[in-house]
């Protein structure tokens, strides 16, 4: 028998440990899929995976090989999403609009396998998972130029929901219209009130009069049905596609660099170990009515490592002049200090509750 031969036989015997090796790891993530379904997890977890690539290349020790042992274990990752993605097929995730809206982009984006529901409105989106019909959704909670999306907040405070993901979305607001429309036709801009407030500079030095709608998706929508060449939608270019409309401009928001965030909600609070990376936590509460009660609370959050990114205040709807308020950390509430934190917050708070730990998706 030659070196060949010999190295032939020895690789046969690997590949049949890596088979038997490669269907228990693929067992393992059929229990991982379910866990994320049942908890309205998106499917990548970009923390987990350098996590496991790190570990992983510290064990070979061959530095030449290292670097292809890391090229296996992102090959492998891939497969084990891509089968995840097939077996969550039946995940059902609502998000707000209709196909083109951004909304959906989003849910795409972190749902790529699970059937998409449109809903009309936030709330009827959310109530989806609060009783059921869903398994997750995907919600605008902030835009980076026209600030926080109020009626999710409200519902981040007032529902049942936990936040188990977030993802930040790069947004082109495009001025949709009939084809052959000019501008000079234009006398009426439709859209979300979100997208209206993105826009609002190109919007006044034109003139535009405005009319909010419900979805920017559900605005173009309008547009190709109406037949109205006076009218235009702000909107996705993927929207104008979609209904056949034409983009007469494009990036038309203010801000060059629009951004939005989009929450992942499900009826189950996902745990992390207080060891993972790259954590952040969202609080909501109301401070008992005493000087210095939010003073307090603020220093206890920051106190115990939690850095505040986000702290803002939204009116009770059932109280007049009562006010609870938002706060995105980093840090990771799971943990032994987390636990800590809301112990001693809970001197300072009339209501508490954690909304839930995620990590960040790039778009």
């Amino acid at each position: 028998m030659n070196l060949l031969d010999e190295a032939r036989i020895e690789i046969n015997a690997v590949d049949r440990e890596m088979a038997e090796l490669f269907e228990k790891r693929m067992r393992a993530s059929e229990k991982v899929a379910a866990y994320k379904k049942d908890n309205g997890l998106p499917i990548l977890d970009p923390a987990r995976e350098a996590a496991v690539i790190e570990k992983g290349a510290s064990y070979i020790k061959d530095e030449t090989l290292r670097e292809y042992y890391v090229q296996f274990l992102k090959s492998t990752m891939k497969i084990s999403r891509d089968y995840q993605g097939r077996l969550l097929d039946g995940m059902r995730v609502a998000y707000c609009g209709t196909e083109g809206a951004f909304a959906h982009i989003a849910s795409r984006k972190l749902f790529p396998d699970a059937t998409k529901i449109a809903y009309s409105n936030f709330e009827a989106a959310y109530d989806a998972v609060e009783n059921g019909q869903c398994d997750a959704c995907v919600l605008p909670v902030e835009n980076s130029s026209n600030g926080e999306v109020g009626s999710v907040t409200d519902m981040l405070f007032s529902g049942s929901l936990y936040v188990n993901g977030m993802i930040e979305l790069a947004v082109s607001q495009d001025l949709l219209v009939l084809p052959g429309t000019t501008a000079a036709d234009i006398k009426t801009v439709i859209s979300h009130p979100q997208a209206l407030g993105q826009c609002a500079d190109y919007i006044t030095q034109r003139g535009y009069a405005t009319k909010e709608f419900s979805n920017t998706a559900l605005a173009a929508k309008w547009v190709a049905e109406s037949g109205d060449r006076s009218c235009a939608a702000i909107a996705s270019a993927e929207a104008a596609q979609i209904f056949g409309l034409s983009v007469l401009e494009t990036n038309i928001n203010g801000a060059r660099n629009n951004t939005t965030k989009f929450v992942v909600l499900s009826r189950a609070s996902h745990s992390h170990k207080s060891s993972e990376m790259g954590l952040h936590s969202i609080l909501t509460f109301t401070v008992r009515n005493e000087a210095g009660a939010l003073a307090k609370a603020i220093e206890v959050i920051g106190r115990h490592g939690f850095n505040m990114r986000t702290l803002r205040s939204r009116p009770m709807r059932k109280l007049l002049w009562q006010y609870y308020f938002y706060v995105e950390a980093e840090g990771n509430i799971d943990s032994p200090e987390g636990e800590r934190m809301l112990t001693e917050l809970n001197a300072y708070c009339d209501r508490l509750r954690v909304v839930g730990t995620y990590v960040k998706n790039d778009a």
